[in-house]
Order: structure tokens, then sequence, then C-alpha cells
């Protein structure tokens, strides 16, 4: 896939069914960032972490050795959806 194959797919995964299947980005982190603080027994964790930790994680798919487009398609998803987050304010609980 070119960079614009894998942004487009990206914009079609993060504005189309999956926001549909599981609500906005924002709601879904901020559900994400209760349940990881929970875990972790603190309130530590913001909802603008959840996708850029999400990022995180697609960067350790691909470094061992599980590049495939998906995880790439994914990191400009969670690129976007974190920059919206962060532009509403999702720094806040």
């Amino acid at each position: 896939m070119n960079k614009t194959e894998i942004l487009n797919a990206a914009k079609e995964c993060i504005c189309g069914k999956r926001e549909q299947d599981y609500g906005s980005p924002e709601n879904n982190f901020r559900q994400v960032a209760e349940l990881w603080n929970a875990y972790l027994g603190g309130k530590i964790v913001q909802p603008v972490d959840v996708p850029l930790m999400l990022v995180l994680l697609k960067i350790a798919r691909i470094q061992t050795g599980g590049g495939t487009d998906d995880n790439y398609v994914d990191i400009a998803g969670y690129a976007a959806c974190a920059g919206e987050v962060a532009t509403l304010g999702g720094n806040n609980e």
C-alpha cells in the first residue's frame, strides 16, 4: 500500500463502520481509559493516552515482524483520533 491508500483506509475505518459499531472515538477512549485506570489502581490514563498507547501496540507488532498493511492503517487512524481527542480537550477526565 502507498501512503494515500493507507490514509484512505484509515479514514474509512475511523469515519465509517467502526464509529457506527463502537460509538465516537472520544467516548470509546474515555471508557478504555477508565478500565485501564481501574486495572492500574489509579486515575493516571487520560482519554488521549488511549489511542497513543494503541499506536505503541501497533509499533510493537511491526517490530516483531508482523508489519502488515493493517498495522500502518491502524497507526494512521489512531493518530488521527488522538489529534481530534486532544483538540476537543481529551486530556481531561
